[in-house]
């Protein structure tokens, strides 16, 4: 999963991304509406964790300007400010969520996934291909009621083929749910190698990732 957030409380940012790093997201920082706006002119993100009380304008200003070209890309609210009003003027824009601070890391990590869950095609807290069981919340997976041993990245990637399962991904868009502009020292071929790392845990299985020359891989039912 790739995050953008938007948050000027340096602190609070880097450790929400730490955080969401240890958990399998990649997540940039913005400190602000106008590198919010650079970040989204070149990169497209599963989900926005955005504030409302930025220096350079407001959350809510950026959100109305993201519905109104289209953007669909799931928003979580933040704000210290509880009252209703605040809460219920955000949703009416466009917001799928909101969090009031101080919060606790686990409630926004779940409230991210509820929001990413909401867009996908499989929607339940499970992805399963015939004999392959994944777990976004955990990062776990079973194959034939085995548990596989994966690294961390490992897992996302298999999180980001499964969730479009019979459905070719280009490499690039693979490696943004990945890496994220800090990792900017990984090249692109790095998917190649996690690729066929995932290759070697199905093996003898009847799960696939097939490589589409050209296009990128999908992962899918031998046979």
């Amino acid at each position: 999963m790739r995050v953008l957030m938007v948050e000027d409380a340096a602190d609070l940012a880097e450790a929400v991304a730490a955080q969401l790093g240890r958990s399998g997201a990649a997540c940039d920082l913005a400190q602000g509406v106008a590198e919010a706006e650079d970040f989204l002119a070149v990169q497209g993100y599963d989900a926005l964790i955005l504030d409302v009380n930025l220096p350079d304008g407001t959350g809510t200003a950026l959100l109305r300007r993201m519905r109104a070209r289209g953007d669909r890309t799931p928003v979580l609210m933040l704000t210290a400010n509880s009252a209703v009003e605040d809460r219920v003027g955000a949703l009416d824009l466009g917001a799928d969520d909101y969090l009031v601070k101080p919060f606790d890391q686990r409630e926004l990590e779940a409230r991210l996934r509820a929001i990413v869950r909401r867009e996908a095609e499989q929607k339940s807290d499970e992805l399963v291909l015939g004999p392959l069981r994944y777990s976004p919340a955990t990062l776990g997976a079973e194959l034939d009621g085995q548990r596989l041993q994966l690294t961390r990245r490992e897992a996302v990637l298999l999180g980001a083929l499964m969730r479009h399962a019979g459905q070719t991904q280009s490499k690039e868009r693979l490696y943004g749910k990945l890496f994220s502009f800090e990792d900017a020292d990984v090249g692109l071929n790095a998917i190649e190698l996690y690729v066929a790392r995932l290759r070697k845990r199905l093996s003898g299985s009847s799960v696939a990732i097939v490589t589409q020359r050209g296009l990128g891989y999908r992962i899918e039912l031998d046979g």
